[in-house]
């Protein structure tokens, strides 16, 4: 088992010169800007996009995170996107709701859909998943997801965010069939996320999610960035922040179990700020719900979300028209 470096920067709020710099001490702290894209490269920015909430409610990665990544990234000379497929709506919608969509404008940063699957071959049993061609297509992938916590897996860091790489409903027919066991489960995240590899995990924790996430939890403010190339490290000082047993999230425990990923806290460096001496003690953890989806549930989701891509295309189409 390898060390690995997390890197750990002090945020009291989402200002831009606050997450601006500590974005981009991120990537200095572990090697430069250069070592995770080049010039001219088409990079994914990969959110926690999930409901069209509003900032306020943390069910989102903040538009501060996602912005400076990209402002960054684009005076580099590299070619951001941001993308998605959310659960519960399009991108188009989620992007609206955290009033990013006009920002991301200016910055001649596109907003698309990860929609046109592939058929891929994942983890070491080969299983087929649909992956969408947008983030296939990426020649480097940022990970910016949202510190929450989750009712089905208990917290959510760094791993789950790339399982929205998974296009439209068939996120809740894999529940359906790997939802029976953690484990099952978490090696899907786990396989996805080692065969999209993105270049750099960044975690908005600032503002953070407890009690029932990852939708309805309570926003409650944590003040910190965390980032690395190694997830589980980055899982496991997640964890250590908010005083959990790192053994207690199932995501874990299961890269641990495939030899995933630094899981020995030990063999984990902090670059960047100290970690603190003093950590959240009082981060609610959500009363856990079973993990699959009964069949009658994964059909209404899908024709819920049929419905709303069908209304996002529709109001395109009269928005070209007039």
């Amino acid at each position: 088992m390898n060390n690995s470096t997390v890197t750990l920067t002090r945020c009291e709020d989402y200002s831009r010169p606050t997450i601006a710099e500590a974005i981009e001490k991120h990537f200095n702290l572990l090697g430069g800007l250069e070592k995770f894209v080049k010039p001219s490269d088409s990079v994914l920015l990969k959110p926690n996009f999930i409901a069209p909430r509003s900032r306020k409610h943390a069910t989102q990665t903040d538009p501060a995170v996602i912005l400076e990544t990209a402002r960054l990234l684009k005076d580099f000379g590299a070619r951001p996107f941001v993308a998605d497929s959310p659960s519960w709506a399009n991108t188009s919608d989620c992007v609206k709701a955290l009033e990013l969509d006009e920002p991301l404008k200016q910055l001649s940063v596109p907003v698309r859909q990860l929609d046109n699957p592939k058929r891929c071959r994942v983890g070491t049993k080969n299983i087929r998943v649909g992956i969408s061609s947008v983030a296939l297509d990426a020649d480097a992938i940022i990970n910016l997801p949202k510190f929450k916590s989750h009712q089905q897996l208990g917290a959510t860091f760094a791993v789950k965010n790339m399982f929205g790489c998974v296009t439209g409903k068939k996120k809740a027919l894999w529940h359906f069939r790997k939802g029976r066991h953690y484990d099952e489960f978490c090696q899907l995240l786990i396989d996805i996320y080692r065969y999209l590899n993105p270049a750099l995990t960044i975690i908005d924790a600032v503002t953070a999610m407890d009690g029932p996430g990852p939708i309805q939890g309570r926003a409650r403010p944590l003040g910190w960035l965390i980032g690395g190339t190694d997830p589980i490290a980055c899982e496991i000082i997640c964890a250590k922040l908010v005083d959990i047993e790192p053994d207690d999230i199932p995501i874990i425990k299961t890269a641990k179990q495939l030899g995933f990923g630094c899981s020995d806290a030990a063999k984990i460096t902090i670059a960047g700020d100290d970690f603190p001496q003093s950590v959240c003690t009082d981060f609610i953890l959500p009363k856990l719900v079973p993990i699959r989806f009964s069949m009658p549930h994964v059909c209404k989701s899908i024709c819920k979300q049929v419905l709303l891509l069908s209304k996002s295309t529709a109001r395109k189409l009269v928005a070209k028209m007039t």
